[in-house]
């Protein structure tokens, strides 16, 4: 199987997603090439075929034009799968590509498996096995679920790319800031974060009592901020802040992969759940079954 890899580039920068992609395909056990709308100057250590197409020419990002470019790509390698990383670049460009090969689309894999290809299903809470019924198909894996491990290494043999085509309806005009945040998670050394298992709005502050005990800040899963629990400001995950304390506590969180890809570095995990099943307890150094609501006040009484 010959896999064609999708690299992001965003102002000037090549993203870590890279490598992501990267350890999908040693997963798939797959021949990789890669295809990158980018510059000289930032390319993936990578010992392999890269598809190169200059990013001051074809622009950051335009759908019309870049899906040319990754289709050539595509052809040339003669891949019998295109990956994407399933970021706001890889949801929208995606589509593009398949419905252009005729290929069948499988989005948001977390695993691989002998029949296919894992998917979250049920709000996170199960997975499900797919597999497209095309001979050839697009991929997009979900942001995270896919470790890196060690430092990349290598040099890309490049393929320069050119398409004639450079007609668009759409045009990029940039990069529009993030609405700024009441607290910046990204520079907590400690994150004590409120699940759905506290059971309601009205419980949240026994959590946050925890994180003031503890010297850090509040955080919170995506359910409990559609809730109206707490403010988006808090959310950790892959729709919310990528963060990297000293110390995280997980508080009646089951540990959906797009949590789970926002907090995964933390140097020390401690997770509390009532389900000893629970997927958080795959990546804690700790974990507590138990109660939340009536362990983490005993918890707090004591370290004050």
């Amino acid at each position: 199987m010959k896999a064609l890899l999708v690299c992001e580039y965003r102002e000037g920068k090549l993203l870590d997603s890279t490598y992501e992609l990267l350890a999908f395909a040693e997963r798939l056990g797959a021949e990789r090439a890669m295809v990158l709308i980018g510059s000289d100057s930032a390319l993936p250590a990578f010992d392999g075929t890269l598809y190169l197409a200059d990013a001051a020419k074809y622009g950051e990002y335009n759908p019309d034009v870049h899906k040319r470019i990754v289709l050539d790509a595509a052809q040339r390698e003669n891949a019998d799968c295109v990956v994407f990383v399933h970021s706001s670049y890889g949801w929208d460009l995606a589509p593009r590509v398949a419905a252009a090969l005729r290929a069948g689309q499988v989005s948001e894999i977390v695993g691989v498996t002998d029949g296919g290809f894992e998917v979250g299903c049920c709000n996170a809470k199960m997975r499900r096995t797919v597999a497209q019924k095309t001979a050839k198909a697009v991929l997009t894996i979900q942001a995270g679920a896919f470790g890196v491990t060690g430092t990349p290494v290598g040099a890309p043999r490049v393929e320069r790319l050119d398409v004639a085509d450079t007609s668009s309806a759409v045009e990029f005009m940039g990069y529009e800031p993030a609405e700024k945040k009441d607290v910046d998670l990204t520079r907590a050394e400690v994150i004590v974060s409120a699940g759905r298992g506290v059971g309601k709005k009205e419980n949240v502050p026994v959590i946050e009592a925890l994180a003031k005990a503890l010297g850090g800040e509040l955080g919170a899963s995506r359910p409990v901020v559609d809730a109206g629990w707490v403010e988006h400001s808090h959310q950790v995950g892959t729709t919310g802040q990528s963060v990297s304390p000293r110390l995280y506590v997980a508080c009646g969180i089951s540990g959906a992969i797009q949590h789970l890809a926002g907090m995964k570095k933390s140097d020390f995990i401690v997770a509390i759940n009532k389900d000893k099943d629970a997927p958080i307890g795959e990546v804690a150094d700790v974990l507590v079954v138990a109660d939340v609501m009536q362990f983490v006040p005993a918890f707090t009484a004591k370290l004050q």
